[in-house]
């Protein structure tokens, strides 16, 4: 995989990881390969879980709800990701950059991981779910 945007090289004090790292314009957002959602169920609970986290000490602007969009987490591996059924983080903007929707959640770039994830089981894929096995990139 090759990223769009080329890595600059650190200098002396570092760069910000915004400036050096891929963003969410430069990793994947979608996988063309990903099974559809199994049942309705899936529909409905992220959103009944969007509409819940409301933390009383942030304001709405300040709360961030993912569902099934990709969550890039480890900047040794920028490639990897995980996409789960739903996420919250709180201390970001809804918005990326406050101006955008987002593609992904990048981790390094914001600064902040979620506060709660949340991976519902599916029928069929209850071992890849429970990270018993992995999925099968092939």
């Amino acid at each position: 995989m090759s990223f769009t945007k080329p890595w600059i090289e650190q200098t002396d004090p570092p760069r910000p990881a915004k400036e050096t790292l891929p963003t969410m314009y430069d990793l994947p957002s979608e996988d063309p390969e990903e099974p559809g959602l199994p049942d309705q169920f899936h529909d409905l609970q992220p959103e009944l879980l969007r509409l819940t986290f409301q933390p009383p000490t942030y304001s709405p602007e300040q709360v961030f709800s993912g569902s099934d969009l990709n969550l890039y987490y480890d900047v040794r591996y920028p490639s990897r990701y995980k996409r789960p059924d739903w996420f919250g983080v709180v201390g970001v903007s809804r918005l990326y950059e406050g101006r955008e929707l987002r593609l992904s959640y990048v981790i390094w770039q914001e600064g902040i991981s979620p506060f709660v994830v949340v991976e519902l089981l599916s029928p069929g894929t209850e071992a890849e779910d429970l990270g018993r096995t992995q999925r099968d990139r092939n």
